[in-house]
C-alpha cells in the first residue's frame, strides 16, 4: 500500500472533525428522507415521493461534494511545500506519480467514506418506489464519484502552485464556482440560436457536474435560463471530467520537481534604462508622491496603525489586482443592465437583476473569508500575535485596524457593482425602492460575511483551518437553505420554504430583485433583523475572544 495514501487518510480519519462531519452528513440525510417517509399505510406507487425526496437528495449531496471536497486536497502538497517535507519526498525513493497517487488515493478515500455514509438514505429512497429519470440512484453516485475526481485533481494541481494555504484554497473555491457556474454562462447567452458556437457551448456546460445530476435527477429546465439539462449529458459530462481529471493529473505530476523551489523574481528596470519621458515621469511621481521626507512623519492620529500594517503586508489585495477586478466587476455590471434594458436576449429585468445579485453575492462568498479568515490565526500562526499584545495598542484599537483593513476592499467591490443599478434606477425611476432594498441587503450580507470569518478566524491557530471553516460556514448560511427551496411545493410546502429561506441573506436579496421563482415569498424585513442580531452576536464573540487572546498567557 502506498504509504502516503496510509498517512494521508488516517491523519483526517482520527479528527474530531472528520467524525463530526462523517455523523453529521449521516444524520441529515436520514432526516431528509424521514420527512417525506408515507404515514398512515399509504404507499406511492409512482414513485412521485421517492422522486421528490431523491432531488433534494442528490442536491444536497451535490452541493456537499463542490464545499467540502476541494478543501483537503488545496491544502495537501502546499502544506508539504511549507513545512519543508515536499523537498524530503522529492528526495526520496518515491517516483512523483507515486506521491501524486498517494495524495490522490488520500483525497479520495476520505471522500468516499463520506459518500458511504449516505447509502442507507440513497436505499431508503429507492425503497419508496422510485429510482430517478435517466438511470437513477446509480447515475447519481457515479456523477458524484466523477465530480469528486475532478475537484480533487483541480485542487491537487491548484496545491502544487500555490506559496500558501490560504491562498490555494482561495484559487481553488474561484476555479470551482468558474468551473460549475461560469461555464454555463455562453450557453446561456447562446439559448435559441445555432451555428458552431452554440455546440461548442453545449459541450462547454457539460465540464459542470451541475447539468448531469439535473438530467440524472430528471428536472429538464430549472430557472429556463443555461442550467437545463439536456438529452446526452450525463455521458459528456462522463467523457468530459474524466479527460480534464487526466490532464490536470498530467500537468500536476510533471510539475512535482525541485524547480518547484525555485521562485523566479523580476529583476526590474532601472530608471537609467528607461525612455526620456519615462525617467521624468518617475521623477515627478518620486517627487511629489514618493519623497522620502515625506514619508518620515509619524503616523496621524486619525489613521489606525494595524490597518495600515494589514494593507502593506497583506500578500491577497494588492492595488493593481484589485484596481483590476474593480474595473471587470464595473464592466460585467454594466454590461448585464445593458442586457436587461434593450431586451437582447429576451430576459426580463427580474432575470437579470437576480444574476446581478447572484453576481455580487459570489463576490463576497469569494473574497471575505480570504480577507477575514486570517486576521487572527495568521498573527498566531506565525507568533506575531505576541508582538502585537507588546504594543501599547489596546484590543480595540487593534480590532478596529483588522476590521478595517478587510471593510476598505469590500466596500469597493460593491461599489464597483453598482453602476449597474444606477443605470436602470435612471432610465427607469420606478425601479429606485427594488434597488435599495437590494442594496441593504448586500451591505448585511457583506458585515455578516466580514464578522462570520473574523469572528472564525480566533477560534483556529492555523490559517488554512479558518479558512476553510469559514468558506464552509458562509456556504451554509447562504446556500443550504437554496435546497430547501429546490424542493418548493415538493416536499416542502409554501411555509416551511418561506420559513428557511428567512435566514437566508442571499433569499432575501433575490427576493427584494423580484427574481422569479422568489418574490411570492415575503422575506423582508424579517430577514433584516435576523442577519442585523447575527451581526451583532457575531461582533460580541469577536471582541471577547479577541480580548481573552490578548490577556498575558
Amino acid at each position: 500500500m502506498n504509504p502516503i495514501i496510509r498517512r494521508e487518510l488516517l491523519e483526517v480519519l482520527r479528527t474530531r472533525r472528520a467524525v463530526a462531519l462523517q455523523l453529521g452528513l449521516a444524520l441529515g440525510c436520514a432526516l431528509l428522507v424521514l420527512l417525506r417517509w408515507p404515514t398512515g399505510e399509504v404507499a406511492d406507487l409512482s414513485g412521485a415521493r421517492s422522486m421528490q425526496v431523491l432531488r433534494v437528495f442528490g442536491y444536497g449531496l451535490l452541493a456537499g461534494i463542490l464545499l467540502l471536497v476541494p478543501a483537503f486536497p488545496a491544502t495537501s502538497l502546499v502544506r508539504e511545500k511549507m513545512k519543508g517535507t515536499l523537498a524530503l519526498l522529492l528526495n526520496s525513493p518515491m517516483r512523483p506519480w507515486s506521491i501524486y497517487a498517494g495524495k490522490l488515493g488520500g483525497a479520495l478515500g476520505f471522500t468516499a467514506v463520506l459518500l458511504t455514509m449516505t447509502l442507507p438514505a440513497a436505499a431508503a429512497c429507492y425503497a419508496l418506489g422510485g429510482t430517478g429519470g435517466e438511470g437513477g440512484i446509480g447515475a447519481l453516485y457515479a456523477v458524484l464519484g466523477i465530480a469528486t475526481l475532478q475537484l480533487t485533481t483541480l485542487a491537487l494541481l491548484v496545491s502544487s502552485r500555490a506559496q500558501s494555504t490560504d491562498g490555494a484554497l482561495r484559487a481553488t473555491y474561484a476555479l470551482v464556482l468558474v468551473l460549475c457556474v461560469v461555464t454555463l454562462a455562453p450557453h446561456a447567452l447562446l439559448r435559441g440560436k445555432t451555428g458552431p458556437l452554440v455546440e461548442s457551448a453545449s459541450w462547454l456546460r457539460c465540464l459542470s457536474p451541475v447539468p448531469a445530476v439535473m438530467e440524472v435527477l430528471g428536472q429538464g429546465d430549472v430557472g429556463s435560463h443555461g442550467i437545463s439539462a439536456g438529452s446526452g449529458v450525463f455521458l459528456r459530462y462522463l467523457f468530459l471530467a474524466a479527460i480534464f481529471s487526466v490532464i490536470c493529473a498530467a500537468v500536476t505530476v510533471a510539475g512535482l520537481n525541485h524547480k518547484l523551489f525555485d521562485r523566479a523574481r523580476s529583476a526590474g528596470v532601472m530608471t537609467e534604462d528607461r525612455s526620456e519621458a519615462g525617467q521624468f515621469f518617475r521623477r515627478v511621481l518620486f517627487l511629489f508622491f514618493f519623497d522620502p521626507q515625506r514619508r518620515s512623519g509619524s503616523t496621524s492620529a486619525w489613521v489606525n496603525p494595524v490597518m495600515v500594517k494589514e494593507f502593506r503586508s497583506r500578500r491577497f489585495g494588492r492595488s493593481h489586482w484589485t484596481m483590476r477586478l474593480l474595473a471587470a466587476s464595473a464592466i460585467l455590471s454594466l454590461g448585464l443592465s445593458y442586457i436587461a434594458l434593450t431586451g437582447a436576449l429576451g430576459w426580463g429585468i427580474e432575470v437579470v437583476g437576480g444574476a446581478l445579485v447572484l453576481f455580487q453575492v459570489a463576490l463576497l462568498i469569494l473574497f471575505a473569508p480570504s480577507l477575514a479568515a486570517g486576521l487572527v490565526s495568521a498573527e498566531r500562526e506565525s507568533g506575531t500575535w505576541q508582538l502585537l499584545m507588546m504594543t501599547p495598542l489596546s484590543p480595540g484599537t487593534i480590532l478596529r485596524g483588522k476590521l478595517l483593513s478587510v471593510a476598505w476592499p469590500l466596500l469597493l467591490l460593491l461599489c464597483a457593482t453598482l453602476p449597474g443599478y444606477i443605470v436602470m434606477m435612471t432610465i427607469k425611476p420606478e425601479l429606485i425602492h427594488q434597488v435599495r432594498r437590494v442594496v441593504i441587503c448586500l451591505g448585511l450580507t457583506a458585515v455578516f460575511a466580514v464578522l462570520l470569518s473574523a469572528a472564525v478566524s480566533t477560534l483556529f491557530r492555523s490559517t488554512a483551518a479558518a479558512t476553510t471553516a469559514s468558506y464552509l460556514s458562509l456556504l451554509a448560511v447562504c446556500g443550504g437553505p437554496l435546497l430547501v427551496w429546490l424542493g418548493r411545493e415538493a416536499p416542502f410546502g409554501h411555509p416551511t420554504v418561506e420559513a428557511v429561506l428567512t435566514i437566508d441573506p442571499v433569499a432575501a436579496a433575490l427576493q427584494a430583485s423580484a427574481t422569479p421563482g422568489f418574490a411570492r415569498y415575503e422575506l423582508l424585513p424579517a430577514n433584516w433583523w435576523i442577519i442585523g442580531s447575527a451581526c451583532v452576536a457575531l461582533l460580541v464573540i469577536l471582541a471577547v475572544r479577541t480580548w481573552q487572546l490578548y490577556r498575558p498567557e
